[in-house]
């Protein structure tokens, strides 16, 4: 009977360990943000995965004049705006920047770089300690310029290794994402 009561008892702690350990992880990830701007939905979707993995909070950056749903339009749209590096108004904004630690940065990359709804956020808050980890969707031109253009917006930020997704990612979209986290020393549930 003891030896039953005693199996007992080291199941109730372990099981209770265990779950002490799991809340406290929930907690570390409660100062991540995952934010992206997405056009056509292939960022959306990978944000998606790596809020699904990572936790903490989700947050999609609009700007207030929406692209051309016309692929070539919204492209020559984007160039315009590069080439005049426009600061595009958004209208959703992050309520309390001060509680992420961790931000997850997606965008497509257009024209070798950032879009620049992605300038303006970059921008609007005080990012200087705060770690960023970009993500970017890509027709085939991976990263371009994009992380040293987020680096030079975020100078007293640090910027961990960036992912580069082409297109929506297809059917290795998680794996790949679970490597990339385990790379640069984000740990998903």
């Amino acid at each position: 009977m003891i030896k039953l009561i005693s199996l007992i008892s080291m199941i109730i702690f372990f099981f209770s360990a265990s779950y002490v350990q799991a809340n406290e992880n929930k907690e570390d990830r409660g100062n991540m943000l995952v934010a992206y701007f997405s056009w056509s939905g292939n960022t959306r979707n990978i944000a998606k995965e790596i809020h699904s993995l990572v936790g903490g909070d989700i947050f999609e950056i609009e700007p207030v004049k929406a692209y051309s749903s016309d692929y070539n339009t919204c492209l020559d749209e984007a160039k315009r705006e590069q080439q005049a590096q426009a600061r595009p108004a958004l209208k959703t904004h992050v309520t309390d920047m001060t509680k992420y630690d961790v931000i997850f940065l997606g965008y497509p990359n257009w024209w070798a770089s950032i879009p620049m709804p992605i300038a303006s956020f970059l921008e609007e808050y005080d990012l200087s300690g705060k770690t960023i980890i970009p993500f970017s969707s890509h027709g085939g031109g991976r990263l371009g310029q994009s992380v040293s253009a987020i680096a030079k917006l975020s100078p007293q930020s640090k910027i961990l290794e960036a992912l580069s997704v082409h297109y929506s990612g297809g059917r290795s979209l998680r794996n790949d994402i679970s490597v990339w986290l385990k790379k640069i020393g984000i740990t998903e549930k």
